[in-house]
């Protein structure tokens, strides 16, 4: 957690110096160090792990001949590194991204992740098919959102209306989502059930209707529809004058996801995915609304940055793992398998997923992320 705001001899609160370059530039008003800061994040949390990942395309094709069991362990190694800390900062983006004192951000964030994250541990014990439906489309949804947010980072110029930028979303978001069903059914099935029989006898039967083939062709056909659609969307604002780089950076990264959840196995995947792709773009937001964080990409210390967020998620990271814990014990079936334990975290990653898209959605709102561009 951060050091609390000093006070100044009269007691009001000395605050932190706000910086937020995101929202700078949406209002046309970004500095040179602000603009430089957007830069060096965008390279080091979005375009090197974009690049990264499509040169482990030929491992990733390699994956449905691995056990599953390799998949967990990437999962849970990705989850352990960074996939749980990415938003172990939500208690701190309102006193960073707004007026709210530190006691009032920590506050209401604490109050929204009880609320939120309660109903759904509540909703796995008592409809678990809904619930895992739902985490799905929450994932969906939020995955999608944090790849718009860091093409806003990146400043491109073809997603200029609120319209473009859902369909970017519905995109993105269901590439991870959505893809596997297609390519590998059979271990998404698999995961399924996992998850489904932590909390239901008979998780086969329970599970049935997700899984008939018009669900399959009905993924497959609208992602492919969305994404042509998008990419054409995009084209067109090209040819009416926005940057042609900023359009083929978006056709590469997604063509790029295609080829991977087509390919990889899908536990595998999304476990690498999570890490190196969706939680590093987040880390990345976050250190630029954090002053300190970004004065240091400014001046191209993306270490320092980098452990200045470390410190700050250390202690929250430790409560999401004991939230697994939590679950684990709670769960009718007890835990005696590497299903199992995927089962647990996602059940838990699903608990806190929902309070953590509302923060985000809250930042969305503050940076102007879905603002009309003119």
């Amino acid at each position: 957690m951060t050091e609390s705001p000093a006070r100044s001899p009269g007691g009001a609160v000395d605050r932190p110096s706000a910086s937020d370059p995101i929202a700078s530039r949406r209002r046309g008003g970004a500095s040179t160090r602000e603009e430089t800061a957007l830069a060096v994040a965008d390279r080091w949390f979005a375009r090197y792990p974009a690049i990264a990942l499509a040169a482990l395309l030929p491992i990733g094709a390699l994956t449905p001949s691995f056990p599953v069991e390799v998949g967990v362990a990437t999962f849970a190694l990705g989850t352990l590194v960074v996939g749980m800390a990415h938003g172990a900062v939500d208690h701190l983006v309102p006193l960073r991204a707004s007026d709210a004192s530190l006691r009032r951000s920590i506050a209401v964030v604490s109050v929204v992740y009880a609320v939120l994250g309660g109903g759904v541990v509540v909703a796995f014990f008592t409809a678990p098919v809904v619930a895992f439906v739902g985490f799905i489309a929450l994932t969906w949804l939020h995955w999608g959102q944090g790849d718009v947010a860091a093409l806003v980072v990146a400043g491109v110029e073809h997603l200029q209306t609120p319209a473009t930028r859902v369909l970017t979303l519905v995109v993105r978001g269901g590439l991870p989502m959505g893809v596997p069903l297609l390519a590998h059914p059979s271990e998404y099935r698999v995961v399924t059930e996992w998850v489904i029989g932590l909390f239901v006898a008979d998780a086969a039967a329970a599970v049935d209707p997700l899984f008939v083939p018009a669900t399959r062709i009905a993924v497959g056909a609208s992602m492919a529809g969305a994404t042509l659609v998008s990419i054409g969307l995009g084209y067109r604002q090209v040819r009416a004058g926005a940057s042609r780089r900023g359009w083929l950076r978006d056709v590469g990264e997604t063509a790029t996801l295609w080829a991977w959840f087509l390919l990889a196995a899908p536990v595998f995947a999304v476990g690498v995915y999570f890490a190196a792709w969706h939680a590093l773009r987040h880390v990345g937001r976050l250190a630029l609304v954090d002053g300190a964080a970004t004065a240091a990409l400014a001046d191209g210390d993306v270490r320092g940055a980098l452990r200045r967020f470390a410190r700050d998620a250390a202690p929250l990271t430790l409560g999401g793992f004991l939230v697994v814990g939590g679950v684990a014990l709670a769960v009718p079936s007890g835990v005696a398998a590497p299903g199992d334990v995927l089962g647990v975290s996602l059940v838990a990653i699903a608990a806190m997923t929902l309070p953590h898209v509302a923060v985000v959605a809250w930042l969305d709102g503050r940076q102007r992320v879905w603002q009309w561009v003119r």
